[in-house]
């Protein structure tokens, strides 16, 4: 059953749009800026980041490619040998095996990491730059290549279904501000300044223990109202193990509303469909939710976004 509270939780075309004009970080980093709230991960930060490190534990955060189609997977990716066992390349017992890798990876089941070039919202892209200037030759501003040196800093797990005492959240569920704090306290550990932030729903454990559903039309996410603790803490990046997004939307109007207020308002990346299966194990054992995060999108100029692997390193 969906979880609910009072006065809960449509929100109008106006109140969201209230909610993204308090939300704007829109020229505090000067009219071109395309790095948005990466700017609070400073050098000082990722080196405080680096000193969590004290065993060399490497967890990943993805999911493995995903080439079967499913209703959670609707745009498997491929893969296929481009040069199998034997294959002769005329150079005698010298063969190379290779293979060919291909995904449209915004879209459910493939871990990724989004642009702010990737939402568009009212003709505008972050930061006042028109959509049209993104064209079939990519995006010329708030591109991924902006990462091309990687996303690393502090990272921060709140596991939501533990605060709850849950195994997950059902689909449809909103996660509150409040269950933000709770699980901050629970957990003992406070999100700050530069913080790449992960927001576990149980939704990879869900699919792992029920099998697939629909999950472009059903999952837990954030309401949008919880972007303020986002905003107010400083957050660089946040990333979820859904997309961030509850669905359907409780805001009239939009399907995606927490892209809108990250990507679009505030300037903040997106992570979407990681896996937290073995980090919280990992959190779990060590009794901390705090570690070093490492991840480096593809170089690609112009792009929306890239396919990841996200490292926790303890």
């Amino acid at each position: 059953m969906t979880r609910t509270r009072a006065g809960d939780p449509a929100l109008s075309a106006e109140e969201f749009n209230r909610l993204f004009r308090s939300l704007s970080a829109w020229g505090r980093w000067g009219e071109n800026d395309e790095r948005g709230a990466l700017h609070l991960l400073t050098p000082d930060r990722v080196a405080a980041a680096a000193r969590l490190v004290r065993e060399g534990v490497t967890v990943t955060l993805s999911l493995p490619l995903n080439t079967d189609p499913g209703m959670h997977n609707p745009q498997p990716a491929v893969h296929y040998m481009t040069a199998s066992s034997g294959t002769d390349i005329g150079s005698g017992s010298l063969h190379f095996l290779k293979d060919f890798v291909g995904v449209d990876y915004h879209n459910d089941g493939h871990t990724h990491i989004d642009a702010l070039c990737h939402i568009a919202y009212e003709g505008q892209l972050y930061n006042g730059r028109p959509e049209d200037a993104v064209t079939a030759g990519g995006a010329p501003a708030d591109a991924i290549d902006v990462l091309k040196d990687g996303l690393i800093g502090r990272g921060v797990l709140l596991d939501i279904p533990r605060a709850r005492g849950e195994r997950w959240l059902e689909p449809g569920e909103h996660i509150y501000r409040e269950d933000l704090e709770q699980a901050e306290r629970e957990q003992d550990v406070a999100v700050g300044t530069g913080d790449i932030l992960l927001v576990n729903t149980g939704h990879a454990r869900r699919l792992q223990e029920l099998g697939p559903w629909d999950t472009a039309h059903a999952k837990a996410g954030l309401h949008p109202t919880a972007l303020s603790l986002i905003a107010e803490r400083g957050v660089s990046a946040l990333g979820s193990d859904g997309n961030s997004d509850t669905a359907p939307s409780s805001t009239e109007g939009i399907d995606f509303p927490i892209h809108v207020l990250a990507i679009n308002a505030m300037g903040v990346h997106l992570l979407d469909y990681l896996q937290f299966e073995d980090l919280r194990a990992a959190c779990e054992q060590r009794g901390r939710w705090e570690f070093l995060f490492a991840a480096a999108p593809l170089r690609i100029v112009g792009g929306t976004g890239s396919p990841v692997n996200p490292l926790a390193i303890f």
